[in-house]
């Protein structure tokens, strides 16, 4: 009976023993599956072009913003920069400010969406409301970053339900917005976006719309204010937030 215990012992075919010697040197190998708890953060933000991933697990998932700091970068700065001047548009003797520069650097785009979103991801807002055209750029943007309702204020004949109108004057002539009469319910907290801030008018009768369905208007945005045009007497009392102005 010993006799036979050796003899299987010692019956493996060489290929056996191979097998054997292989299979152990591959359990020796294989990493260790680590846990969720050893794992770092998922990223809070996506990581524009140009903009290198931060090791440090202390700054994982801050904002672009807070990493720019770090990395040396002066956000604002970075954002104004791009803002190209058109002389003479729309029409003679207009200095247009273009915003489309800083929409296609990935980059500058998402320091306007920070600057914006850190005033007040920790207020009570129910809602953002952008003014047509570039304020649906900009507005729905920040209402997804703040994980809000979005809802368009447009020109008349633009909204394919039942609306509510609102006049206003220009400098030369009037015009009119509307809002779709179900986009707000009364008590609502609302930020009205739009790109630039230039007399006031345009936001003033954005902000009119809002109150028109019984919902509060707790600030107004803007990327851009043109301080020599007094923009924000015409929205008083209401606060104002821009992150860059030109006199």
């Amino acid at each position: 009976m010993a006799g036979r215990k050796r003899l299987g012992a010692q019956g493996l075919s060489a290929a056996q023993r191979e097998r054997g010697k292989s299979g152990a040197q591959t359990s020796e190998r294989a990493p260790k599956r680590s846990s969720k708890s050893e794992r770092g953060p998922a990223r809070r933000l996506p990581t524009p072009r140009g903009v290198p991933q931060v090791q440090d697990k202390l700054l994982q998932g801050a904002t672009l913003s807070e990493l720019g700091k770090v990395l040396g970068l002066d956000p604002l700065r970075y954002v104004k920069r791009l803002v190209r001047e058109v002389p003479d548009f729309p029409s003679p003797g207009i200095l247009f400010r273009d915003l489309t520069p800083v929409l296609a650097d990935p980059k500058a785009f998402a320091f306007v969406l920070d600057l914006l979103s850190s005033r007040f991801v920790a207020e009570p807002i129910d809602v953002v409301v952008g003014v047509e055209a570039r304020g649906f750029i900009f507005g729905a943007a920040l209402a997804a970053r703040l994980n809000k309702a979005f809802v368009p204020v447009r020109k008349p004949g633009k909204l394919p339900a039942r609306t509510e109108r609102v006049a206003y004057e220009l400098e030369y002539g009037h015009a009119e917005l509307e809002i779709h009469a179900d986009g707000l319910t009364p008590g609502q907290r609302v930020l009205v976006v739009d790109d630039l801030l230039a007399t006031g008018g345009t936001a003033s009768a954005a902000g009119e719309l809002v109150r028109g369905r019984g919902a509060l208007v707790l600030a107004y945005v803007f990327v851009i204010e043109l301080l020599g045009l007094n923009g924000r007497k015409a929205l008083e009392p209401t606060p104002v937030l821009s992150l860059i102005q030109y006199g």
